[in-house]
């Protein structure tokens, strides 16, 4: 992966406001990289410093073994789940 594009990544994510989440496919969309799971991996990777409680799965699910502390985030910034859901359609960030 070109550094570029890892940066690109990292922008998108640290530009998601508080209170608004995205989708993995979002993120990659908007930075240009050719699949979700390369935002994932970034995350993974390299994440630490980043809002990285905004980013979700597309149906709107946390990562599971982040679930518990990616809702708790979440929720702090008035983003409410429905069981172990976020509403896509409610908070979804629109740059």
């Amino acid at each position: 992966m070109d550094e570029a594009l890892h940066e690109r990544v990292r922008e998108v994510i640290a530009s998601i406001p508080a209170g608004r989440v995205a989708s993995y496919g979002d993120i990659a969309q908007i930075a240009g990289a050719s699949t979700p799971r390369l935002v994932g991996r970034i995350l993974g990777e390299d994440g630490h410093d980043l809002p990285w409680h905004r980013v979700l799965r597309a149906d709107g699910t946390p990562a599971p073994h982040l679930v518990h502390r990616q809702l708790e985030l979440l929720r702090a910034e008035g983003v409410l789940a429905d069981g172990q859901r976020i509403s896509m359609r409610r908070y979804r960030w629109r740059p």
